[in-house]
């Protein structure tokens, strides 16, 4: 993600000042964190050397496990590992009983009708998932940078309301980060992809992510971009693909669909694992308990189709 040099009305950064900021993905899939260095934008890394935060939360008893760990252990500990929370953000009860079984989780929700999930930990709302991910986050950029954050830039999807906006700003308080920014994802892809740097157009970016589809078509002028009309869907994306893989596998091995979270969790990364391997191949051997087959690229074309067309409309 390239970042914008934003300044508030009226000031301008000053030299000598050394004022770190940063710019956020925060994705339902995956997460990272970037910041302009030597007029440079560059992804930040962990430790290990790694750009990419998986965003999911594991919660012991007596700490928090965030990213590749975290995520190894979502078939282990499912109660307690939470992926994918960006479909929860800004959503209400009813909202997470459409998902149905989507979510193995076990959910309670308090006066505010804000849906929790219980964890050893306790309760705990998507806005507190989604702090952990963010404060990862700043915690990495601080270490790499050198300093504590005035701030940062977060994306979200075009489409988002109000109060999906306003969660993703509450995370980020409880994260003790600054939001300087909510930034489009469809705008923050034009920048990324040197869009602002045309001279002018029309341009219709469609973003497909890991829980979220938009689509906004921008009108460029002059480096300037105007938003012409947005669109979109906060329930779509990678993770329905996946849905609809497991379903298929679970039919064809002739078993339940009514499965325990662990095993749902353990039959969608099967799922995803598939789906990743038919971006290089055609066809994937795939198995489940005494069950295996093969998936082509047509096969899975066909699974996901619905959901395609559904993004076109």
């Amino acid at each position: 993600m390239a970042l914008l040099q934003i300044a508030e009305p009226g000031q301008s950064p000053q030299p000598h000042q050394r004022r770190l900021a940063v710019g956020i993905d925060l994705g339902t899939t995956n997460s990272l964190v970037a910041a302009l260095r030597s007029g440079v934008t560059s992804p930040l890394a962990d430790a290990d050397g790694e750009v990419i935060l998986p965003s999911a939360v594991r919660y012991h008893s007596d700490y928090v496990e965030v990213g590749r760990a975290a995520k190894a252990a979502a078939a282990s500990d499912p109660l307690n590992t939470i992926v994918s929370v960006k479909r929860l953000m800004g959503r209400g009860v009813g909202d997470v009983k459409q998902l149905g079984g989507q979510l193995p989780y076990r959910f309670s929700e308090g006066q505010s009708q804000m849906p929790f999930i219980e964890t050893v930990q306790g309760a705990k709302s998507p806005v507190e998932v989604s702090a952990e991910i963010l404060r990862a986050l700043r915690e990495r950029a601080e270490a790499v940078l050198g300093g504590e954050l005035v701030g940062a830039v977060i994306t979200v999807p075009a489409y988002f309301d109000d109060a999906q906006r306003q969660a993703t700003k509450d995370a980020a308080r409880l994260a003790n980060l600054n939001v300087l920014r909510l930034l489009n994802e469809p705008t923050a892809a034009a920048v990324a992809y040197g869009l602002d740097r045309e001279a002018e157009g029309v341009v219709a970016i469609y973003d497909l992510g890991g829980g979220t589809f938009d689509i906004s078509i921008l009108r460029l002028t002059k480096g300037v971009f105007e938003v012409l009309a947005t669109g979109g869907d906060t329930a779509l994306g990678g993770d329905d693909f996946d849905h609809a893989i497991a379903g298929w596998i679970l039919a064809k091995a002739g078993a339940s669909q009514d499965l325990d979270p662990g095993t749902q969790r353990e039959v969608l990364k099967i799922a995803c694992d598939a789906k990743e391997q038919l971006s290089e191949t055609d066809t994937v051997e795939v198995r489940y308990a005494d069950w295996q087959g093969v998936l082509t690229r047509a096969t899975f074309n066909e699974l996901i189709e619905p959901m395609i067309a559904r993004s076109l409309k």
